[in-house]
């Protein structure tokens, strides 16, 4: 669906206001009960046009499509050539003109991300800037591949608890500057991208129904990157300068384990079985785990979203842009139960089982759109290859 089609009416992106929002007082149902609910009224994504196919991966790595797509489904990723700050902007601006809300009347952004432009301040400060949200808090989580979906969590219980009214949640990752581009093992399955939803209070019993989050902290180190974090500060290392932990097989069990388990207990919790499951929209990591964990939970693949083979790993931005894309191709409809499930570094897990409202069109369509692209894919990836080849030729 082209959210700029022409008959779409434009929603702009309101001047910056000059006092902070209002504190939110809970709204009450005519019963006196405080409302129960947050719902998705809005979505939209940035997916950066540059496009790296495996054939691009084969003319520095020793590999080739038929090895890359048979073990993990993969077929291109994307790389951007502009900040996660700036895709994440394009993509809550398509959230917001789809909800009809202003970036005023936001109450929080959640930005849920591992490879942040800045650790300090925030992700979600930048965004907030950009977009006018002005007061409106601001946080990031970092779960890894997990942290939409955390941030999901920690906007709608926000938005149950009365603490706010209308949320932001950012999925979005800039993985390609700090991809170890030479390790076959990892350089295979990472792309970047973003998407967002606006979550509100509602009466209606819809949105995140229930959840679980959990972490396999015993195995953090299966998955781990090496470079990142003050406990590499003055020892040598160059920011960008990564060596990934890759551990592939155990990756492989573990998160097949933690999502199903908590897929279970979702649906337990809702008194669901797997005919009652509409769609489930998986982080999308490797084919052969989405198949695993639908096998596990008696869904067929019939009823799971994959675009793994367009996008490969986004880490956190996977499960908001196929929550978009499902929605633009027509496989949510309204009041569906959709399962959303993943796995990230940690080794984080998470499910929620999600009521989809009654509305699956945006209300509107933002003007807001990424600069043009002068470089390709591959252009960029050697560009980061160079760059870090030359961090090595430097004393530590």
């Amino acid at each position: 669906m082209d959210l700029d089609a022409p008959g779409r009416p434009k929603v702009g992106i309101p001047a910056r206001s000059s006092a902070a929002p209002a504190a939110y007082n809970p709204v009450r149902s005519t019963a006196g009960a405080y409302v129960q609910f947050a719902t998705i009224t809005g979505w939209g994504k940035c997916m950066p046009p540059a496009v790296l196919s495996n054939a691009d991966l084969a003319t520095f790595l020793d590999t080739d499509d038929e090895w890359i797509r048979t073990r993990t489904g993969i077929h291109e990723r994307r790389v951007s050539h502009v900040s996660l700050g700036e895709m994440g902007y394009v993509a809550a601006s398509r959230a917001l003109a789809g909800a009809g809300l202003a970036a005023a009347d936001l109450d929080l952004i959640v930005f849920g991300t591992c490879s942040m432009d800045e650790q300090v301040p925030n992700m979600a400060s930048w965004v907030q800037n950009r977009l006018g949200a002005r007061g409106a808090g601001a946080m990031d989580v970092n779960t890894a591949c997990t942290s939409f979906l955390y941030g999901l969590t920690t906007a709608s219980s926000m938005i149950k608890a009365g603490v706010v009214r209308n949320a932001l949640v950012i999925g979005g990752e800039l993985i390609s500057p700090l991809m170890d581009w030479g390790n076959r093992n990892v350089s295979v399955l990472f792309g970047d991208g973003c998407a967002a939803v606006v979550v509100q209070a509602t009466e209606r019993e819809e949105g995140v129904l229930a959840d679980r989050l959990g972490c396999y902290g015993d195995v953090r180190g299966i998955l781990q990157v090496h470079g990142m974090g003050s406990r590499y500060a003055n020892q040598g290392w160059v920011l960008g300068d990564t060596d990934w932990v890759f551990e592939g097989q155990e990756i492989f069990k573990r998160a097949t384990v933690g999502m199903s388990r908590a897929c279970e207990a979702v649906l337990a919790a809702r008194s669901l079985g797997p005919d009652d499951v509409h769609l489930v929209v998986p982080h999308q990591a490797n084919l052969r785990i989405i198949e695993a964990v639908a096998k596990r939970a008696g869904i067929p693949m019939e009823r799971c979203y994959v675009n793994i083979h367009r996008y490969g790993n986004m880490s956190s931005a996977t499960v908001p842009v196929a929550l978009v894309e499902a929605l633009e191709d027509g496989r949510v409809a309204p009041g569906c139960n959709l399962l959303l499930t993943g796995f990230g570094a940690g080794l984080s897990w998470s499910a929620h089982v999600l009521r989809w409202g009654a509305r699956t069109t945006p209300l509107g369509a933002s003007d807001v759109e990424l600069p043009p692209c002068t470089r390709t894919a591959l252009e960029m990836v050697r560009g980061y290859m160079a760059l870090k080849h030359g961090s090595r030729l430097k004393p530590a």
